[in-house]
């Protein structure tokens, strides 16, 4: 019954998809108060089904019910109930409804903390959100029905691949999912203020937080997908440039700039037309995401190997999306202005030059990912495009894109003298000049790994030096808490992102200019080096898991005469599935990691082992937390929790900030 239950919630929130699609915002032209005010409890009823739904497709997992085909296909009696509890969302047909939940999640969100807007704008966004609904569930309904009775029912389930079978598979989609999905919140804000022809400072500072919020959730749910693919697939890299990774990297570029064009709109009233862009381009490539893991178009780690026929319905859904607001925006765009003016040389300048830039990355990432679907659907070959294509394309695209992040919060808005930013920026320079020479006396560094470090240290050195001339100006004989403490989260946001960036740069630059490693034959009593550590296998022996056995390798590391760790790997298979996987392991510390992983057996006594010393890789992880952080404080800012608070006219000003202090 409880199948049963969860398909009949799935079909009364399509029904009320039908009715917040349509009613609130034929209401929110008509007037019609009645038809408007039924936006919020119909968003809630349908979060309510929709968590009805998920709730029992969990259950199932959880009681091991294999009369469900997902059910039967994803998971097995001997899976620990943890890893049930994750296969929920392990599968095509899971992952959609988990999507699907997420989407109503937002859309109550907006529901529940939107109380200070205009009722138009309410019904008109919440209606945008209950029309994208309604190609989800009725996808999900029709073609990908997570919640399908087997009958009869299995004995027993085919397990969960055991690629998945790991704590990340816990996390890691909710968060990817939050941010791909948060962005429909942007997007319904735009094609809303289209609606109503209202795109002015009013709109941005409604939809600001909400994207912050989203890009926030896509930056953790990178970050951790990375670090669980480093850890997971025993080969110790971070990324690959994998279709289904730029699948969900591009949505975030965009979606970067799209929060720094909100800033300006909000700011300046100016990147009207970038704006709405930028909207939907971002959600756009969220969609065309879901399209290349669900539509069976690709072979990755990452996607859902399904029928093409349900890429059919996603390529239509996505081309009704994309044509439909792209043909609002041709039709609404030429009438919405330019908004204020700005000299060449400019806050807005750098800003925009900036956007430009990301989304010429986005661009050549996109073709790099799709042009081989392309050749493949003509019939025309089958080529692979791989790192050496996204390395040389995309790294100039970004070298600009950090020398402007910290240049441009130096620069006045509107318009700006050229020695004036000079004059603040040239002892920033001079530090990262000096730095760079130390750096090329003391070690043996090539001129790549010289110009990250030299980049990361301009960005680290611009962003303490901004902070430092904004508490020197602050108002005479007040304290450094005061100082502090008076400046915005928005600006604290700022800051904190931007020097998430320099981190993350030191990270990429040292782990691939320094990291080394060493791929032997070795039998208990060997040794092998990397990077300065001995590595002597000590030990090799079976052991058995709850759903697999392994080989297991133990391994003793030192450096010098100096002991550093015990470290384990396993080569396991997996019983039910008959299928390898490597456990690498990892013995972690802030400047490096150690890294051993087992391949294939050489003989009886003897394996394949390979060690790597990887420096600084952690702080790529640590840039992306610092990221994350810089976003939370910035969608956290005083005049967003103010309004939120306080029910106020469409045009008032933002409250609690001054207009000087608001930072991008």
């Amino acid at each position: 019954m409880i199948p049963e239950l969860g398909n009949f919630s799935l079909i009364l929130a399509l029904c009320l998809g039908l009715v917040l699609g349509t009613l609130p915002i034929i209401g929110s032209f008509r007037g019609n108060q009645r038809w408007m005010a039924l936006a919020r409890p119909v968003a809630s009823g349908q979060f309510v089904f929709t968590s009805i739904a998920l709730l029992a497709l969990i259950y199932s997992f959880i009681i091991n019910d294999f009369s469900v085909t997902n059910v039967a296909s994803n998971s097995n009696s001997t899976l620990p109930v943890y890893y049930r509890f994750a296969a929920s969302w392990g599968s095509h047909e899971g992952s959609l409804l988990l999507w699907t939940w997420m989407l109503m999640l937002w859309t109550f969100a907006v529901a529940r903390f939107s109380h200070q807007l205009p009722d138009e704008t309410v019904a008109r966004v919440l209606g945008v959100m209950g029309l994208i609904s309604i190609g989800f569930l009725s996808f999900m309904l029709f073609t990908s029905n997570p919640l399908d009775r087997l009958l009869p029912g299995a004995v027993d389930g085919r397990d969960l691949n055991p690629l998945l079978q790991d704590f990340g598979m816990i996390i890691h989609p909710p968060l990817l999912y939050m941010g791909y999905v948060g962005f429909s919140v942007a997007f319904s804000f735009a094609i809303a203020a289209l609606m109503g022809g209202q795109l002015d400072a009013t709109w941005a500072r409604w939809s600001r937080p909400w994207t912050l919020v989203a890009w926030v959730f896509l930056t953790l749910g990178i970050f951790l997908g990375s670090f669980w693919a480093y850890y997971e697939l025993g080969w110790g890299g971070w990324w690959f440039w994998d279709a289904v990774e730029n699948a969900s990297f591009m949505p975030w570029l965009v979606g970067t700039a799209l929060i720094h064009s909100l800033a300006v709109t909000e700011k300046r009233g100016s990147f009207k037309n970038w704006t709405v862009l930028l909207a939907i381009v971002t959600f756009s490539l969220s969609l065309l995401g879901a399209f290349l893991v669900r539509s069976g178009v690709l072979t990755s780690v990452h996607a859902f190997a399904t029928d093409p026929r349900r890429g059919l319905y996603l390529l239509v859904f996505l081309a009704v999306v994309i044509g439909g607001s792209l043909t609002l925006y041709a039709w609404r765009a030429p009438k919405i202005g330019v908004g204020g003016k700005f000299s060449l040389f400019s806050r807005e300048s750098m800003l925009l030059l900036n956007n430009v830039l990301l989304l010429a990355a986005t661009g050549a990432i996109l073709l790099g990912t799709l042009y081989p679907l392309f050749l493949d659907a003509l019939g025309l070959g089958k080529i692979s495009v791989g790192p050496p294509y996204f390395d040389t394309v995309f790294v100039p695209l970004m070298i600009p894109v950090l020398l402007l992040m910290a240049v441009a919060p130096f620069v006045r808005w509107k318009d700006a003298a050229f020695n004036e930013v000079l004059s603040r920026v040239r002892w920033i320079g001079l530090g990262t000049l000096l730095f760079t020479l130390a750096a090329a006396l003391l070690f043996t560094l090539s001129p790549m790994v010289m110009l990250g470090l030299a980049f990361a240290v301009w960005i680290l050195l611009a962003t303490a030096s901004h902070l430092l001339q904004r508490l020197r100006n602050a108002p005479v004989g007040t304290s450094l808490w005061q100082r502090m403490s008076s400046q915005t989260r928005s600006y604290w946001g700022m800051l904190v992102g931007h020097a998430g960036i320099g981190v993350f740069v030191i990270g990429v630059t040292l782990v691939n200019g320094l990291e080394t490693s060493n791929e032997v034959v070795m039998r208990v009593g060997d040794t092998t080096n990397a990077g300065g550590y001995t590595f002597r296998m000590t030990d090799l022996r079976e052991i058995k898991g709850p759903n697999y056995i392994a080989e297991q390798g133990t391994f003793d590391v030192t450096y010098g005469d100096k002991k550093i760790a015990t470290m384990a790997a396993q080569k396991r298979l997996y019983t039910v599935q008959n299928m390898p996987m490597t456990e690498a392991a990892i013995n972690r510390g802030f400047t490096r990691d150690l890294y051993i992983s087992m391949g294939e057996a050489a003989s009886q006594d003897a394996w394949v082992v390979r060690v790597q010393h990887k420096p600084f890789v952690s702080w790529i992880w640590f840039g992306c937390l610092i990221m994350a952080l810089g976003g939370i404080l910035a969608a956290s800012d005083r005049r967003y929790r103010v309004a939120s608070r306080k029910r106020q006219a469409a045009t008032a000003p933002a409250v609690g900030v001054e207009p000087s202090k608001v930072a991008v």
